[in-house]
């Protein structure tokens, strides 16, 4: 597995210059483990059915993929309470994190 940085707040892990949220560290181990299984199975479910391709177990298994990380806590309402804005899946450098992030790749 690769490491990616993470933001000092913990909320986003780094990847090619994007930011991707974290997955909600207050669920308890056995919520994320469930959650987890459920995200790779529909994962798998993805892939079955891009290789049959079949459009509508293609959707379902799209919307498992999504549900799954919105429980996780990667995707729809932030898992934070201070009313922070969310940054998903944009370009580091166009968000609060930019001067971190630079300063990480002066140090590598």
């Amino acid at each position: 597995m690769m490491d990616y940085p993470v933001t000092p707040d913990g909320r986003y892990f780094v990847v090619r210059g994007r930011l991707w949220r974290c997955s909600n560290p207050f669920l308890s181990k056995e919520q994320r483990d469930e959650f987890v299984r459920q995200l790779m199975v529909a994962r798998r479910a993805v892939r079955s059915a891009m290789q049959a391709q079949d459009a509508q177990r293609l959707k379902e298994a799209r919307d498992a993929v999504d549900r799954a990380k919105n429980a996780l806590g990667e995707r729809d309402s932030v898992w934070w309470s201070d009313g922070a804005p969310d940054y998903n899946r944009r370009s580091v450098r166009k968000t609060p994190y930019a001067s971190w992030y630079e300063g990480l790749r002066k140090v590598n």
